[in-house]
């Protein structure tokens, strides 16, 4: 059975944020938030980004999906 790694995702979006030089206010503003918040509770893991915003990250990245989502074979 497959789950989703919610730690490692999060993970992932801190790392590919980093590798595209990106600041948390630019993820922050390209998504419409007026805080930074869920972005930061993506990054610990503390909660998963909808699939919309997956979506996006894709788009704002430049990344597939799953190199975003970290899947985990139990």
């Amino acid at each position: 059975m497959a789950t989703i790694d919610i730690i490692k995702t999060g993970e992932n979006i801190k790392r590919i944020i980093k590798q595209k030089g990106m600041k948390i206010a630019d993820v922050q503003s390209a998504f419409g938030f007026n805080t930074p918040q869920a972005i930061y509770k993506w990054m610990r893991g503390d909660c998963m980004p909808t699939i919309d915003n997956i979506v996006m990250m894709t788009d704002i990245f430049g990344v597939g999906m799953d190199d975003i989502v970290a899947v985990r074979r139990v």
